[in-house]
């Protein structure tokens, strides 16, 4: 992996771009009006690009760049603003005050909405293994531009760059009211075009029965995963599947200790 800079830049962004690979430990090449094309043929890494309008991370392919963006969370908050209620948080069946685990953190957008949820008092962290994607992630939540409120929602999640098997087991019993789990699915959905670019970044085979009784010991009250409605492992690992008729992904959970409001 290394990291330059947007074809057009000046020093200050220059001096970003450096800072930027020395935390993440990785060489700065300059772009000296190279394409990322050629740059990546001549490399053969990722590039994450620092420019003054976002940060863009290229895959070996050098198309269709990953950059932050909340994807859905915004709506979903102010559906929730309106009172409209959403699946994801009646699976986690998530109130204010609570703790949360995204084990898959990817945009964060479920992340987003469970820190809107738990709000001041909750507690909301995610883990992502890729270290340029927590990276671009965690910026982009610090400095999105948006509503105050969803802001501060934004600013309160923890991210953790680390396999979250490797996290869980360093974890102390019923750590987190719920662990939370949005994997890669093992088939296509037309409707995800527009986070096509975060699948070739993304951990694929990461949910294990090791991994599941992990979360289970982990959490206090459930483990959910969303899966494709096909997914066999709803059955594989034990999960409750919600039905959605309109929905190609599903919600699945494992109730380890109920809540007063049990979904």
């Amino acid at each position: 992996m290394i990291v330059t800079t947007a074809g057009r830049t000046d020093e200050a962004w220059i001096e970003k771009a450096k800072a930027v690979a020395n935390h993440l430990q990785v060489p700065y090449i300059p772009r000296k009006k190279q394409s990322i094309q050629k740059m990546i043929a001549k490399h053969a890494e990722e590039i994450l690009v620092i420019g003054k309008e976002r940060f863009e991370l290229y895959d070996a392919s050098g198309e269709k760049p990953f950059f932050f963006h909340p994807n859905l969370a915004t709506v979903r908050m102010k559906r929730i603003q309106n009172g409209e209620k959403d699946p994801f948080i009646e699976t986690c069946n998530l109130h204010p005050g609570m703790s949360f685990l995204d084990c898959t953190l990817g945009l964060a957008s479920d992340s987003i909405v469970a820190s809107y949820v738990t709000g001041e008092q909750g507690k909301v962290h995610g883990i992502e293994v890729h270290p340029f994607l927590a990276y671009l992630v965690g910026i982009g939540l610090k400095s999105w531009n948006c509503e105050e409120e969803i802001k501060r929602a934004m600013d309160r999640i923890q991210i953790f760059n680390e396999h979250h098997l490797e996290f869980l087991k360093k974890q102390t019993d019923d750590r987190y009211d719920v662990v939370y789990f949005d994997p890669m699915f093992e088939q296509t959905i037309e409707e995800s075009q527009g986070i096509q670019s975060l699948t070739k970044f993304a951990f694929h085979n990461s949910i294990t029965q090791e991994v599941v009784d992990e979360a289970l010991r982990v959490a206090k009250h459930r483990v959910v995963l969303k899966d494709h409605f096909r997914s066999n492992r709803f059955s594989q690992f034990g999960f409750h599947q919600i039905i959605r008729k309109t929905s190609k992904f599903h919600y699945g959970y494992i109730e380890k200790r109920p809540t007063q409001a049990s979904f």
